[in-house]
């Protein structure tokens, strides 16, 4: 079984900062590109960031020089560091990995969410 744990959402007011985290845990072998996605009411889900293995980042359009993704190889865990924070950024916040395990099956995997709330 694997697992994604994310942590750090919350409520933040427009121009704020605020990080998340996602650690994956269980029977891992190893781990190739990680990501966030988010989505808010009534939209899509979105991709935000993604970063692979060898720490090649992409990112949308909408946030970039705002949001910076990083990851521990070591920690299976990746991050991301938003700043300037806007009401557009509002969403749940989903973790992704593309985990092989040591069974090597392959698969996509999801964090349970976080909520990033940006009001005033």
């Amino acid at each position: 079984q694997v697992q994604l744990v994310e942590s750090g959402g919350g409520l933040v007011q427009p121009g704020g900062s605020l990080s998340l985290s996602c650690a994956a845990s269980g029977s891992i072998f190893s781990i190739n590109a990680m990501g966030w996605y988010r989505q808010a009411p009534g939209k899509q889900r979105e991709l935000v960031a993604t970063i692979t293995r060898g720490y090649t980042t992409n990112y949308a359009d909408s946030v970039k020089g705002r949001f910076t993704i990083s990851r521990d190889n070591a920690k299976n865990t990746v991050y991301l560091q938003m700043i300037s924070l806007d009401p557009e950024d509002t969403a749940v916040y989903y973790c992704n990995a593309y985990i092989i395990t040591k069974q090597f099956r392959v698969d996509d995997y999801w964090g349970q969410g976080t909520q990033v709330t940006v009001s005033k």
